[in-house]
């Protein structure tokens, strides 16, 4: 049974995922307040609101008070928009042509003009234009002009009952530049949008949004992460993993090396996530590609995410190893980006995984590393609950997931990794190196498996063209310790490493 809220038609605001966190979009016939700082995109995101509406043959009007046409025009350009046609636009703001008695269009000072003469002309447009959309920009100059708050409420209060009568579904503008916070509006208006800028130390500023009200309407809580390109905002909605459930048949995959899938108890489990840990250099990125490898030979896609390595670099390495990655890549058996870690943000990195699984044939996603996924975002609160919703979204996905974290050192157990994720994970896999006869060695063992039983044995592998993954190393004592000790008294005839 449909509720009457359900029913109720919304207006899109045509800014990509911003209708995904309004469940929609914003209710029709009804007066919403966008508030930011200078800069934070609010007259970008008002201006696609409206060619949005243009486009399903709406009626439109932009009412600035601050900005000229022309520059609105030329803000607009920049994303390659061409408002003129499509939205009309009454200006209120101060011009050289205001001593032009031929003038048509009414261009006067704020600051000389009485507020009841102001809200005049706006309601004068209004009738002209008969719009069903409006941007008002913006509040600031209200303000300005009401001088006390008790009448500024009171033109809040008027402008929104006449907006109603009209039945324009409205966007109120404030630049939040007075002194005091000023909550006035948030009474008053059926929903709220605030818009944020942060400055980190390092790398372009990261902006981020909150619904702070929706009147009688759901919506997606929280902060959500947004970016402006070239072609406008764009909005990554929070990942909610719960939302993502879907039926699978949880099996277990092969490896497509025989000692790791011994290690394993048989091998991968569908729909698992596997953490892969150990120093610089010992084969993590390597295991990777060979877990990669496998799922392509089963038929299934996979998506790498490199933080740490140039791709073109990653290739030209992996090729003399037996893994030739060009290829699944051009034939769209596999999907691999190398992230820039100064220009990303925790939603957009999520909603580059999130769509890499618009194929439902990928099944494998590879992260490497989290130590590059830190490095990227430094200063960004909640990393670990970011990584924890991701990994059950893929999880719930039926996707197998491998995380790489290089530990800090190269021998011994004082190896620290600068990530503790092992807690997330539902496997991990821990790599050591180790000294034997004069040579440096590589081990493996599995050291946690939620999903079912593995070995607790540690095994030597060897990269050459591929991975080999020896026989149990139970003649030795000492091996994660980096200089094992060779047991006379062991039983089992095994292979010396």
């Amino acid at each position: 049974m449909t509720s009457p809220v359900d029913e109720i038609s919304k207006a899109r605001t045509g800014v990509p995922g911003l209708d995904d966190v309004l469940l929609g979009g914003l209710a029709t016939g009804r007066v919403y307040l966008l508030e930011g700082s200078p800069g934070t995109g609010k007259t970008t995101m008002a201006l696609r609101f409206l060619l949005e509406g243009a486009a399903s043959g709406e009626r439109c009007l932009y009412v600035t008070l601050s900005e000229t046409e022309q520059e609105l025009c030329l803000a607009a350009s920049s994303y390659g928009w061409d408002i003129g046609a499509e939205i009309e636009i009454f200006e209120l703001v101060p011009a050289e042509s205001l001593l032009d008695a031929d003038q048509q269009q009414s261009l006067l000072y704020s600051s000389d003009l009485e507020l009841g003469e102001t809200t005049k002309l706006i309601f004068e447009a209004v009738e002209r234009a008969k719009p069903t959309r409006i941007v008002l920009d913006s509040l600031s100059e209200i303000r300005l002009l009401a001088q006390s708050s008790l009448r500024y409420r009171r033109q809040v209060l008027a402008l929104k009952h006449y907006f109603s009568r009209q039945g324009a579904t409205v966007l109120l503008l404030d630049d939040l530049t007075a002194e005091t916070l000023d909550k006035t509006v948030h009474s008053v208006a059926h929903g709220v949008i605030r818009l944020e800028e942060l400055a980190p130390d390092y790398g372009p500023e990261r902006r981020r949004l909150r619904v702070i009200k929706y009147r009688a309407q759901g919506f997606r809580g929280g902060y959500h992460d947004f970016v402006i390109r070239n072609d406008g905002a764009h909005v990554f909605p929070r990942l909610i993993a719960l939302e993502h459930r879907v039926p699978f048949d949880r099996r277990r995959l092969s490896t497509g090396v025989r000692g790791l899938d011994e290690l394993l108890g048989g091998g991968i489990e569908q729909g698992s996530s596997t953490l892969l840990l150990g120093p610089a250099g010992a084969g993590k990125s390597l295991l990777t590609l060979q877990l990669v490898q496998a799922a392509i030979d089963r038929g299934e896609k996979a998506a790498m995410f490199i933080f740490d390595e140039e791709l073109g670099l990653l290739f030209d390495r992996a090729k003399p190893l037996g893994f030739d990655l060009e290829a699944p890549r051009d034939n769209g058996q596999l999907i691999i980006m190398q992230l820039d870690a100064a220009e990303l943000s925790p939603g957009e990195f999520a909603y580059r995984v999130r769509t890499s699984l618009d194929d439902p044939k990928v099944r494998t996603v590879v992260i490497d590393s989290l130590n590059g996924y830190q490095t990227a975002m430094p200063q960004e609160n909640s990393l670990m609950l970011h990584m924890h919703e991701l990994l059950q979204f893929l999880n719930r996905r039926g996707v197998s997931t491998f995380l790489t974290v290089a530990q800090h050192g190269l021998l011994g157990n004082d190896l620290k990794a600068p990530v503790d994720v092992t807690y997330l994970a539902d496997a991990v896999i821990l790599l050591r190196y180790f000294e034997a006869r004069g040579s440096v060695k590589r081990a493996i063992s599995v050291i946690k498996k939620r999903t079912g039983a593995h070995e607790d044995t540690i095994r030597e592998f060897t990269i050459e063209r591929g991975i080999l993954v020896g026989e149990p190393l139970v003649r030795f004592h000492g091996v994660l310790g980096g200089t094992p000790e060779l047991l006379a008294d062991a039983a089992a005839p095994v292979r010396d490493p």
